[in-house]
């Protein structure tokens, strides 16, 4: 283009721009992108380095003070924005012993998955839920929730919440409880049974898209996956995968988040993979290391890691290995966005 016209260009840009227009030939390369291209980096976060400081925060104030004691885990392609992918939130929560994290609800859906603690336990809208590693505690949308630590022992857990997709919408609703605990009336493990064990109430009509289901223990999980693997029928991309699912329509357990479970076996080399979904990757059990494009990151039990979306990525184990892991995968695939390669490279 000859200087003359583009100064004209320039000059018809300055225009238009007091009346908010702006000329999409100037940013449609960055709007419309031939592949997904993100802030969000491959990053990992030690256990060992989170838990130590997390603890000193617990001597500095209460759980009651801080409402909810939480060392966000935030991406460092997007510093002060509160987000470990472009849709999704991550923080590592503690409650001491005899404390009690007031009741509160929230647009916001959330999980709450168990890195270390007995005894501690999240209650949802009256049912309370004690926590052991590697259960999943889900609180759906808009229901009462509060945490409290009857042990002797400090209790971690990872948070994964949309809270940056319920920002994009603005939608985003909070109210407090007039008490820190919201009534507790219904058993542990009461809608695992009544909803989870193959079983329903012949009345049952589901209010909303996300699981009855408030808790999925690990102890049921880690025998499904050893169930599976007698029969030697390993994923090279996966292992054993499992996704949590709403036992009513067996889609994700919640709407805007997908969570999954997957077992690795020792000396096991994953398939190079790569998916529209940023995934955030919490170790179980085991140890070993992932290759995210071309940086390797070693890790071991309760360790935290993020693959970006669109980056080819393999797992490489030590032993036998299990990783638990969540995605924004539901709400791509209910608008026909996901998109997954397969292939070795």
């Amino acid at each position: 283009m000859d200087k003359n016209k583009a100064d004209k260009l320039d000059q018809y840009t300055d225009k238009i721009c007091k009346d908010n227009l702006v000329p999409l030939w100037n940013v449609l390369g960055k709007l419309v992108t031939p592949e997904p291209k993100s802030p969000c980096q491959p990053t990992l976060w030690k256990y060992s380095t989170v838990r130590p400081v997390l603890l000193e925060a617990g001597s500095l104030l209460t759980a009651k003070e801080a409402e909810r004691r939480v060392l966000i885990l935030e991406n460092p392609g997007m510093p002060g924005e509160s987000k470990i992918t472009t849709s999704l939130y991550a923080g590592i929560q503690l409650i001491m012993p005899g404390e009690i994290a007031p009741a509160h609800k929230h647009s916001q859906a959330a999980f709450r998955f168990i890195l270390e603690g007995d005894g501690a336990y999240t209650a949802v809208g009256g049912e309370k839920s004690y926590m052991s590693k590697g259960d999943l505690i889900l609180t759906p949308s808009g229901r009462w929730h509060d945490h409290g630590n009857e042990s002797d022992q400090p209790t971690f857990w990872l948070d994964g919440l949309d809270i940056p997709l319920v920002q994009f919408l603005d939608a985003s609703f909070m109210e407090h409880h007039s008490e820190d605990e919201h009534p507790h009336v219904i058993e542990d493990g009461d809608s695992v049974a009544r909803y989870g064990s193959g079983l329903m109430p012949v009345d049952f009509k589901a209010s909303s898209p996300t699981s009855p289901v408030i808790k999925y223990p690990y102890s049921r999980t880690r025998e499904i996956l050893d169930k599976m693997k007698k029969t030697d029928e390993w994923d090279p991309c996966h292992g054993l995968k499992l996704m949590y699912v709403n036992p009513v329509d067996g889609k994700s357990a919640l709407p805007t988040m997908g969570a999954f479970m997957q077992l690795l076996p020792k000396g096991f080399t994953t398939s190079t993979y790569r998916s529209t979904d940023a995934t955030v990757y919490s170790v179980v059990e085991g140890t070993g290391k992932t290759k995210i494009g071309d940086e390797v990151f070693e890790w071991e039990p309760n360790d935290t890691f993020v693959v970006p979306s669109w980056h080819h990525h393999q797992h490489f184990t030590d032993g036998e290995c299990v990783l638990f892991s969540y995605s924004d995968r539901p709400v791509q695939q209910a608008l026909g966005l996901w998109r997954e390669d397969r292939g070795n490279r």
